[in-house]
């Protein structure tokens, strides 16, 4: 367990419905952007909106989710993991449901972008502690497999599934399909024994700063790379800036013995050091990927949604 987190009632053996639940939680998550993607070319023709406009969008959600992570954490552990784990599923069904409902581009700006992201940034580390607080030994091993297997599956078919959907329904009904999966997860709940914190409930509020600063600049610069603006190389610098600055301000509160954001001496452990690294690498290569080539498909080759799923789908 990590500083600071209390033992937890475990989940006694495996229980293999909560494993299931966490599994399409993080479905959920992944298959959403997927599904967007793919469905720019019909979201930019059923709102009478432009390509730029939807593109930012989904630059918008990515920012925010990554932009908050730090805090969403931090969020968690002051009201609990599993109040953060419901209050970031609620907010991922708005997001789902306004997508369903949406007759603007604003809507989908407030309600899918901003809510959906915070709900991300809350629900994703919430997620890895109710995992790590409701399993123990091999039955936790066997979970954190079945909850990456999800995301790789949902990476997988997103595209594919979203652009059937959307060819033969409508991209609404995807985001549709969305919200009642998570009332399924939601209708679990009572499974999921929360995870006690036992650490400083203190504020670190310049770490907090420097998170968003940070984590937001370097990706508001590739954002921007992406877009062909300017001050590319302003903003990532910012970011990297930010970085160091957290990095710094993180070590000078723990050498004080101070509340800080997050545990420095977690990157002393090897086992983290690599699951982030290896994290890092797959989001660049496969976030990079669903990014750019559903919209090279749509709007250069000019694919439909099931062309484009099918061009990015792993089969032959």
């Amino acid at each position: 367990m990590t500083k600071g987190e209390a033992p937890a009632a475990r989940t006694a053996g495996f229980n293999g419905r909560l494993a299931l639940l966490l599994a399409m939680a993080m479905f959920v998550l992944v298959v959403d952007t997927s599904i967007m993607n793919v469905s720019i070319s019909a979201v930019v023709r059923d709102l009478e909106s432009n390509v730029s406009s939807v593109q930012s969008v989904i630059a918008l959600e990515a920012l925010v989710s990554a932009a908050f992570i730090l805090i969403g954490g931090k969020v968690g552990d002051l009201i609990g993991r599993k109040r953060a784990y419901v209050i970031g599923l609620i907010a991922y069904a708005i997001g789902a449901i306004a997508m369903t409902l949406a007759q603007s581009i604003w809507a989908i700006i407030v309600f899918w972008a901003v809510i959906g992201g915070l709900g991300a940034s809350l629900l994703l580390p919430a997620m890895q502690s109710l995992i790590h607080g409701n399993f123990q030994g091999s039955a936790q091993a066997r979970v954190y497999a079945l909850v990456g297997a999800s995301a790789a599956i949902a990476a997988a078919v997103g595209p594919l599934l979203g652009g059937v959907i959307t060819t033969f329904l409508s991209w609404r009904i995807a985001f549709l399909l969305e919200a009642v999966i998570i009332a399924v997860v939601l209708s679990g709940i009572r499974l999921v024994h929360d995870v006690p914190y036992t650490g400083s409930r203190r504020v670190d509020v310049v770490g907090s700063l420097f998170s968003v600063v940070g984590m937001g600049g370097i990706v508001l610069g590739i954002l921007a790379w992406q877009e062909g603006a300017g001050f590319v190389g302003l903003l990532i610098a910012v970011g990297i800036a930010g970085l160091f600055a957290l990095v710094f301000w993180l070590r000078r509160r723990k050498r004080r013995n101070q509340a800080a954001l997050l545990d420095p001496d977690l990157f002393k452990l090897p086992r983290f050091r690599f699951g982030i690294s290896q994290q890092g690498l797959q989001q660049i290569a496969l976030g990079g990927t669903m990014i750019v080539l559903p919209l090279y498909l749509q709007m250069v080759l000019e694919y439909n949604a099931l062309e484009a799923g099918l061009s990015i789908a792993p089969c032959r």
